[in-house]
């Protein structure tokens, strides 16, 4: 079998193949019914182009700034937790953002260091959770600036703990013989993503390097994850109050209401993420390409707008820059392929999403991503979400 996929989907269905069942459930995840995560892919679905057939450009530019950095085109990999699929991990994800010239997020919920990841990629943004006390977080932020990155994401939609209706994947706080022995079929039935791991002579890492402070270990995802847990939920003013604390670029992630945006506005923030955390958070919550248009109309011309939700083509970035984003964030995407090519696989992903925005381009007969519009984009009548207006 070619290592090559050719669309994004394809690298899913062969991470399903490779993974353990409870990883690839991890991943898939999603809320309650999971009425956001379907409406996340489903809405992309329903809207069109109207392409020309003559007279279209026979060059295409899609690079852009986003948060002061210049990119190759309009994508950036978004921030996911332990990416511990792949022996490489965040490392692979770095590497392949920096060859293709994208910025990268890094969670704080990773496992490898920020350290290491800037060492690999000089376009890293950190991104952080309301968790913990002002000190610790001061802590976080001034490790982010050593290590070299270049802005912040502080993510503010999940905070919703939900069930799952088909089920939630058991996932350990550590690897230990009770989780050996409980995870053995789930990981004989998928020898291959043993021995990745085998060769190596490590096993997956379930801790979290970027949440550990004054030197201390690092705590594991579910001690980290109870940290955050246990912090109190922030106010404006306490956002207000981190961003003042980083004197670069910073995004607030997890926007869909209007009225929230015109806060992210008034507090200063460089950008915001119309996203619902990949259908994570309050299961019902609009897709975000259908609550895009009315944040750019009410705060484009304030503050860069990105979207984070349902992009697997790169048809699906055109039609988010059409609808008011500067730019996209991706997750499972790259995530399916790193899970099966490593470094490679996030390459392929990028390449896969370079080129369906060049392909779309000409078919639309656009010069730049500059001249999108949404006289570009069908939108059945009542598609559009305007929350908080």
């Amino acid at each position: 079998m070619s290592k090559w996929f050719e669309t994004v989907a394809v690298a899913q269905r062969r991470a399903q193949r490779h993974l353990p069942k409870s990883v690839y459930g991890a991943i898939v995840a999603g809320s309650e019914k999971g009425l956001s995560a379907s409406d996340n892919l489903n809405s992309f679905d329903q809207l069109g182009f109207a392409p020309h057939v003559a007279g279209n450009a026979v060059n295409r530019d899609m690079a852009t700034t986003v948060m002061g950095q210049s990119v190759s085109m309009p994508v950036i990999i978004s921030p996911t937790g332990a990416q511990a699929i792949h022996p490489d991990g965040e490392l692979a994800v770095a590497r392949a953002a920096a060859i293709r010239g994208v910025l990268m997020g890094l969670s704080s919920f990773a496992s490898s260091a920020i350290e290491d990841v800037c060492s690999s990629c000089n376009q890293v943004l950190f991104q952080m959770y309301w968790s913990g006390d002002r000190d610790t977080m001061i802590q976080r932020l001034e490790r982010a600036k050593t290590a070299g990155a270049v802005g912040i994401i502080l993510t503010l939609d999940w905070s919703f703990a939900s069930g799952r209706d088909w089920g939630s994947p058991w996932i350990p706080d550590k690897i230990d013989l009770r989780a050996v022995l409980k995870l053995a079929p789930d990981v004989i039935a998928r020898p291959a993503w043993f021995w990745s791991f085998a060769k190596t002579g490590h096993l997956p890492t379930l801790t979290t390097p970027n949440m550990a402070v004054n030197g201390e270990p690092a705590p594991t995802f579910f001690g980290a994850y109870y940290e955050w847990m246990q912090s109190v939920l922030p106010s404006w003013d306490d956002v207000a109050w981190l961003r003042a604390q980083w004197d670069g670029p910073f995004m607030v992630k997890g926007v869909s209401r209007v009225d929230d945006a015109k806060r992210v506005v008034d507090l200063g923030a460089t950008a915001l993420s119309v996203s619902n955390h990949g259908g994570n958070n309050l299961d019902g919550t609009p897709a975000p390409i259908r609550a895009l248009p009315a944040v750019a109309d009410a705060v484009g011309g304030q503050i860069e707008v990105l979207l984070d939700g349902g992009v697997r083509r790169g048809s699906d970035v055109v039609k988010a820059l059409a609808l008011g984003a500067r730019a996209v964030m991706i997750g499972r995407a790259y995530l399916w392929g790193l899970a099966v090519e490593g470094q490679a696989g996030v390459e392929n992903v990028l390449d896969i999403l370079r080129g369906g925005i060049d392909s779309t381009l000409l078919g639309l007969g656009k010069a730049d991503i500059a001249e999108l519009d949404r006289g570009d984009v069908i939108a059945p009548r009542d598609f559009f979400r305007e929350l908080g207006a």
